[in-house]
């Protein structure tokens, strides 16, 4: 029987001008795509559209979007995988100013 997604982890900051930042961690049964057997989706967005997203959707295994396109993410562990996600935040913020 299939092991049901636990979330483990949900953050979801929304700063005063209006940017979000949300972070959902799921473990699920380890699978081909999901070797590890974490389920995520962390999103920054900003004026409404999406600027940078790390998921590891169904049939996609782990991947990144910046900027409308899709690269692949090299997932190593969770605590990279937030530290990467707040990084790739704190560039598009510096190059904002």
């Amino acid at each position: 029987m299939p092991m049901k997604a636990k979330l483990l982890f949900h953050r979801k900051n929304i700063e005063p001008n209006g940017d979000i930042a949300e972070m959902k961690i799921w473990q699920v049964q380890d699978s081909k795509d999901k070797p590890h057997g974490l389920k995520y989706s962390l999103v920054y967005i900003q004026n409404g559209k999406r600027i940078i997203g790390f998921d590891n959707a169904e049939g996609k295994g782990d991947h990144k979007h910046y900027k409308g396109k899709e690269y692949i993410y090299d997932f190593k562990s969770i605590d990279n995988l937030i530290k990467d996600f707040y990084s790739m935040i704190e560039k598009i913020r510096s190059d904002n100013l």
